[in-house]
């Protein structure tokens, strides 16, 4: 908080809950929903909101008893970890009322009434992960009900605009973003402090970033064309770009997209993917499933092809190890696993999430099709997790449910291989020497070079193939 501190009694009567890190290393949430509003009684473990990281949708518990005093940003709201989201009144009912709510001061609106010399905005500064609040702000002393003279608010907003003399102003502070656009704003080449800042309270945004890249260059194709021709045929250009943007709708990329959009590009251009393809008769094991819907061992669990595609992939690698292995740049060493964390890719309403089974190799098929069922249902209800999206070892995709062949999947990060399992179709096929309708599919298996040569990948897809043409090799090999 940089706001002045309330007497202790306040302090300690109204408790401040800060954003916390539901995952691992996540730097903020968007708030998809609140549970409650101020002045409704709350007990200690009750969810009071619901918050979007760029791993899952996770539901926050209150730590506290007391009266909701404050809710400190609105829904659709994306907040820094760490950062005060709601302030509970610990002690309601007790005479000690405070005098004055600090609490009700609003996050982004700047403060009536700086000190002369302080060359700062007073509005209240977030404090972003990773770099704290400046002492100049902790030290500010407490504001009285009189206001500065307008001359010395004019002077103080002439500087801040970049207009005034700077020579009262503290050493220049650190740019105000957030660690992604420090992160873009470096691959792009730029200074932060030449990049003129429009999100609140003065911090530096993506598209503030993307715009300062735009404008550095932009004037060359303007010297290419000076003077353009008076053509009656150009005419037309303006309008016909009005109505496009008119018909364009832009969506913010954050949440489960960015989180997807960040980590599909580390691993398209870090880890070098192959792709290979196998067509296969698979009718058998169409059958066995058939004959498993009736087992009574498989009574009340979800039984399809995508169970025995799993069991397949887990009986490959147990007799190809190597595949099973990730890749450590930092010490140059490649980790070999003697566990299974077999990820699923799941299509949800927020997005492509991959939660994974662990130690799936140790399951039996009754186990292994519990498990498949709960991830399933736990993805489509946006419950997963962030726990259940990490660790994972290799993938499946099935994009066949969509009616497709296949594809070239791309490798989740920290993983080494996954399977793309197509469309299941009748098909003439060669069979027993005649030509014959059968189920026919086909399986692409991605996987990274670095750890997986072509002869292993190979190995490990010609097995997941074999074994789904005779699937009594699930006990001969496995």
């Amino acid at each position: 908080m940089t706001e002045t501190s309330a007497p202790a009694a306040d302090t300690a009567r109204f408790r401040e809950f800060k954003m916390p890190d539901v995952g691992e290393g996540l730097t903020e949430a968007e708030i998809l929903k609140w549970y409650v509003q101020p002045g409704d009684t709350v007990t200690d473990g009750q969810v009071v909101c619901e918050v979007e990281t760029a791993k899952a949708a996770v539901e926050l518990p209150i730590p506290y008893d007391g009266v909701v005093h404050e809710l400190r940003f609105g829904e659709g709201v994306t907040v820094d970890v760490g950062q005060v989201i709601i302030t509970v009144d610990v002690a309601p009912g007790t005479a000690a009322a405070a005098p004055e709510a600090p609490a009700q001061v609003p996050v982004a609106e700047p403060e009536p009434a700086p000190e002369p010399e302080e060359a700062k905005p007073a509005a209240r500064q977030p404090v972003l992960v990773g770099y704290g609040v400046s002492e100049a702000s902790t030290k500010r002393r407490a504001r009285k009900g009189t206001a500065a003279p307008a001359a010395a608010v004019a002077a103080v907003q002439t500087e801040l605009n970049g207009h005034g003399p700077a020579a009262t102003q503290a050493p220049a502070s650190r740019p105000l973003a957030k660690p992604p656009v420090r992160k873009l704003a470096k691959d792009l080449g730029l200074d932060l402090a030449g990049i003129t800042p429009t999100g609140p309270d003065g911090i530096i945004t993506r598209e503030d970033v993307h715009a300062a890249a735009a404008a550095s260059v932009s004037p060359q194709p303007v010297a290419v064309r000076p003077a353009p021709e008076p053509e009656e045929a150009p005419a037309p250009a303006p309008a016909e770009a009005v109505g496009g943007a008119a018909r364009e709708t832009r969506t913010p990329v954050k949440g489960v997209r960015k989180a997807i959009a960040s980590a599909m590009v580390n691993s398209a251009f870090t880890a070098p993917h192959v792709t290979e393809f196998i067509t296969f008769d698979i009718t058998r094991t169409m059958k066995l499933v058939e004959e498993l819907k009736s087992d009574k061992d498989m009574a009340g669990l979800r039984v399809n092809p995508l169970l025995l595609i799993a069991k397949a992939l887990l009986v490959a690698i147990k007799r190809n190890p190597d595949v099973n292995a990730s890749w450590d740049e930092e010490n140059q060493e490649i980790v070999h696993k003697e566990y299974v964390n077999l990820g699923i890719a799941a299509a949800t309403p927020r997005g492509l999430i991959v939660p994974n089974i662990k130690d799936a190799q140790a399951k039996t098929l009754p186990q292994l099709a519990e498990a498949l069922g709960e991830l399933v249902t736990t993805a489509r209800e946006g419950k997963t997790s962030p726990a259940a999206m990490q660790g994972g070892t290799v993938t499946i995709t099935n994009v066949g449910v969509f009616g497709v062949d296949t594809g070239t999947p791309i490798l989740n990060p920290g993983e080494s291989a996954i399977l793309a399992v197509g469309a299941i179709k009748l098909q003439p096929w060669v069979h027993k020497g005649k030509v014959k309708p059968r189920q026919v599919t086909t399986l692409a298996l991605s996987f990274d070079h670095r750890l997986v040569d072509g002869e292993l990948g190979s190995r490990v897809l010609a097995d997941v193939a074999a074994i789904l043409e005779q699937p009594k090799r699930l006990i001969t090999w496995a």
